[in-house]
């Protein structure tokens, strides 16, 4: 069962297969659509760029895949003594996200159980994408925790936020930096972006700032969000009814090959024309964002602008924690000094805080019995837990929250 295709959850999927499982791969219906794309990608990185051998392995997932719709209960197994039936339901994560409802039946002994798998919750207000709404049951739930000692920022906040942090930079003719996942972040800064424009004055500088996407993968994503606008939130529905394309502006150009992708980097290097270029990798650990970086961190008029975690070790980290003071960052192998303007905006997140992750539970009209959390650090899963029990408590239910057994508690 896949919740969603972000590469951290369908990354082990070419070992499994060649493991020998020829059994279901269970996924939504959008991200049936989405996942070869990220397969033919990890595949391209990890195994082999033989074209022959990625399209044989992609036939096989293909002839694997069972994509359901949301909503809607489908049979698993059925024996005499176990019946199994799932549910998908939107997560709100990225677009084809899921969590998923077990239910599970003992026939001869006439008991029953419902098992909730949460997959990675999609923060409230998200665009593009309609909020999680919890189940109505659950005797056991298995839960994430990745933001489980956060609060994020509101939506408005954070645009607004976006809109200053670019201006700002572009008062000196620069180039605003974005690095972006290509799948998910992207699509959402696109959309963002589109209502800035949008409602800006007919004057502004705004209306002829050139949006650019490096990322041919991220391109393909977007093209395929593009493809599956029925499965957008009730707000981006009304935009196309207005006749905006949110992913699809007059000002948004996409760069496909590398020797665009050379000429794109030398040109707005060089000219001061002001532009914002979105490019992976997110964390500048690779891609083409890294050719960008090395062309203008030196440079003062440009600025790069995080609006994602940055882990520990990686050189979008080092950019955030020593631009600010003048400091230098590796770039594979060289020191680039850093003089270009250095921002962070927090809040984008595809992920539920604190506050969506225990309003999950709180939204049930039959709360869980138990509750296991999984996919956070120590600090996240420990602080989720105190929030959860102390939500039991004051309103006077019994529950039982579990941390891994080999996470102390």
């Amino acid at each position: 069962m896949i919740t969603h295709v972000h590469i951290d959850h369908v990354g082990r999927l070419p070992y499994l297969l060649a493991a020998g499982f020829t059994g279901p791969i269970f996924c939504s219906k959008p991200s049936a659509k989405l996942l070869p794309l990220v397969i033919e990608d990890a595949l391209k990185i990890g195994f082999t760029r033989d074209a022959r051998l990625i399209e044989q392995f992609l036939q096989r997932v293909e002839q694997q895949l069972v994509p359901l719709a949301f909503g809607k209960w489908h049979n698993v197994t059925s024996t005499p003594t176990c019946h199994v039936n799932m549910k998908l339901q939107r997560a709100g994560h990225i677009l084809g996200s899921s969590y998923v409802e077990v239910a599970l039946r003992d026939p001869l002994n006439k008991r029953r159980q419902r098992v909730v798998f949460s997959g990675d919750l999609g923060a409230a207000n998200s665009p593009l994408l309609p909020a999680p709404k919890a189940p109505a049951k659950a005797d056991v739930l298995v839960l994430e925790s990745t933001y489980g000692n956060r609060l994020h920022e509101g939506r408005l906040d954070r645009a607004a936020k976006l809109k200053q942090a670019i201006e700002r930079a572009l008062h000196n003719n620069g180039t605003v930096i974005v690095p972006a996942f290509s799948i998910g972040r992207t699509q959402e800064l696109l959309y963002e972006l589109e209502g800035i424009i949008h409602r800006a004055d007919k004057q502004s500088l705004w209306k002829s700032l050139e949006i650019i996407v490096d990322s041919p993968l991220a391109a393909r994503f977007t093209q395929v969000y593009r493809d599956l606008k029925p499965f957008w939130d009730s707000e981006a529905q009304t935009r196309v009814r207005a006749g905006r394309h949110p992913l699809s502006f007059a000002s948004l150009y996409t760069v496909d090959s590398h020797a665009t992708h050379e000429q794109t980097v030398r040109y707005l290097a060089e000219s001061g024309r002001p532009a914002v270029v979105i490019a992976a990798s997110g964390m500048c650990a690779g891609g083409r964002v890294v050719n960008y970086l090395k062309a203008m961190l030196g440079d003062a008029r440009h600025q790069v602008l995080f609006v994602g975690y940055q882990g520990a070790g990686t050189p979008g980290r080092d950019i955030q924690r020593y631009g600010p003071q003048g400091g230098w960052v590796m770039l594979d192998g060289e020191r680039y000094d850093i003089k270009a303007g250095v921002t962070t905006i927090s809040g984008y997140s595809a992920h539920a805080d604190q506050a969506g992750l225990v309003g999950f539970v709180k939204q049930m009209r039959h709360w869980p019995r138990s509750i296991h959390l999984v996919h956070g650090d120590a600090e996240a899963r420990r602080a989720l837990k105190v929030a959860l029990e102390s939500l039991a408590a004051k309103h006077g239910k019994t529950l039982k929250v579990t941390l891994p057994v080999n996470q102390p508690e």
